[in-house]
Parts: C-alpha cells; sequence; structure tokens
C-alpha cells in the first residue's frame, strides 16, 4: 500500500513537472502565427505613412536640355532701328515704286507720293500708299514725321495712319499737346485701343514705331475669329500696346466686331489724310 502510494506521488510530481512544457507546446502555434501578421499589419502601416517617391529627384539636366535644331543666326544692326540682315526693306529713300503702289478708286497705279530728303511724303490728291507683297505675322518699323508747322487740332492735326493687312490701323497724329479722343490719338489701334501713354515728341521730330503682329486665324465661321489678330506696338522705345487683341477691322463709324471677314495674308499701308506726313526707314521681318 505504501509502494502504491509512493507511486502515484511520484506521478503526480512528474505530472505537475510536465505540466507547464505541454502548456508552452500548446501556445506555440498561436504564438507562432501571431508575430507574421503583426509585422505584416506593421509593414503595412510604414508603406502608408512612407511619402511617395518624386520621379524627378532621378532626373538629370541633359533631359530637359534640347539641343536640335540649332537656333539661326541673325546678324543685327548696327545702330538701334536700321533693319537686322533678315529684314524686307521696303523704304530706303531711293525708289518709291519698288514696294510700294498707290491706292486708287480704279484698284492701284504707281506712287505719286514724292522724295523729299530721303523721305517720301504724301502730296495733296494723293493716295494713301500699299505694299505689293502681302504679310501675315510680322515684326515691322516705321519712322514716321508730322509737318513741323502746327495747322489744325484735334484730328486735323497731321493725321495718317499705318494699316496692317489693309484692316487694322495704328493711328498716326500729331499728339504733342492736342487734345483728341483718346482711342483715336497716336498710337492708338483706331477706335479700340487707346495707347497706354502718350510718347510724341514734338511736331517736326522724327518718331517711330516698332509693331509685332500675329494675324488672325479663321475657323469654320467665316465672321468671327477662331483667334483674333493680335499686336504689340512701342512708340519710340516706350510700349504703348501690348499684346492687345484686336475687336475687328478698323472702321470710324459701326462695331468692329460686324465687320470681320474671313480673309488671308494682307499688305501694309500709309494713309494719306489730307497731311503732308512724311516716311522714312521701313522694314518688316517675317516672323
Amino acid at each position: 500500500m505504501k509502494t502504491n502510494l509512493t507511486q502515484m506521488k511520484k506521478s503526480m510530481i512528474f505530472s505537475l513537472m510536465l505540466l507547464p512544457g505541454l502548456l508552452c507546446l500548446g501556445q506555440q502555434p498561436q504564438q507562432q502565427q501571431q508575430p507574421p501578421a503583426s509585422r505584416q499589419q506593421t509593414a503595412t502601416g510604414e508603406q502608408r505613412q512612407r511619402p511617395l517617391e518624386d520621379s524627378t529627384i532621378r532626373m538629370t539636366h541633359f533631359q530637359t536640355e534640347i539641343w536640335d535644331p540649332e537656333v539661326q543666326m541673325v546678324q543685327p544692326a548696327a545702330k538701334v532701328g536700321d533693319p537686322p540682315a533678315d529684314a524686307i526693306i521696303l523704304f530706303d529713300g531711293t525708289d518709291i515704286n519698288k514696294e510700294w503702289e498707290e491706292a486708287s478708286r480704279g484698284g492701284v497705279k504707281p506712287a505719286t507720293w514724292i522724295i523729299k530728303d530721303g523721305a517720301m511724303e504724301s502730296v495733296k490728291g494723293s493716295g494713301s500708299l500699299k505694299t505689293k507683297r502681302v504679310f501675315n505675322d510680322f515684326q515691322l518699323h516705321v519712322e514716321w514725321k508730322t509737318p513741323s508747322v502746327i495747322t489744325g487740332e484735334s484730328q486735323g492735326r497731321g493725321n495718317s495712319g499705318v494699316y496692317l493687312q489693309d484692316l487694322y490701323e495704328v493711328q498716326i497724329l500729331d499728339s504733342w499737346h492736342n487734345r483728341t479722343y483718346r482711342n483715336g490719338q497716336a498710337g492708338a489701334f483706331y477706335k479700340q485701343y487707346a495707347p497706354l501713354v502718350n510718347a510724341s515728341r514734338k511736331p517736326g521730330e522724327w518718331q517711330t514705331y516698332d509693331i509685332v503682329f500675329t494675324a488672325p486665324r479663321f475657323g469654320k465661321d467665316s465672321t468671327t475669329y477662331f483667334t483674333p489678330p493680335r499686336a504689340t506696338v512701342f512708340h519710340n522705345g516706350i510700349l504703348i500696346q501690348n499684346n492687345v487683341a484686336l475687336r475687328g477691322p478698323t472702321t470710324f463709324v459701326g462695331i468692329p466686331e460686324f465687320l470681320i471677314k474671313k480673309h488671308g495674308a494682307g499688305s501694309i499701308q500709309l494713309q494719306q489724310h489730307g497731311n503732308p506726313v512724311a516716311f522714312r526707314n521701313i522694314w518688316i521681318r517675317e516672323l
């Protein structure tokens, strides 16, 4: 009996010794499965917190350098205002009829303007001049002079104009202390845009216009612009029209938008408006 009791005690002690190990073995599979899930959750959290990489960080400066085709060289003039090497000379002080013709009711005829001291000047009874060539987009340089003797006032004083594509007028006027409507003074796109400032010189002094013009484009509708004509004008080196969108052809009476008709390239015109305005050093660059 004592022997059996002793064996039972030994068995119980042995069982108690094995129990912690068995408990550990029973829990071990759960402990092995949980950590990977925990690690996966942690990794996912890290991915969410990590900022997206900026692909430009890996770019080199070579990827944004454009080498070809090489930009064409143009020889600039030695003196500001003179024509660069690629300009078309429209008047150099000699032959008017080389590049110009005179508008008349029957069409065109040889110019009747006179050349005086290297400048061409309108005379009483003559018509407006227009270039024999036609242009779309261009850079235009014109030098002009109103009479030194002041006669008349407002629109009756040194009135002329430079027409772009036969349709869009940059007004020429003696605007030296000569009040008139603001969208009709020197440098205005006549009846559309007044100049930003009055940059006029005194009567009898030479003045310059430098004009950059982008011709209109038309779509299927021939009475509206797909993109309007745009122009920038410098008067005596001062910006007076800053990339303005023209509303339509120049008109003395009426609304420019109602006069839009599809057209192509056009001439440069010098208006004869009854005043002896002189012109010299006229050149153009096609763009």
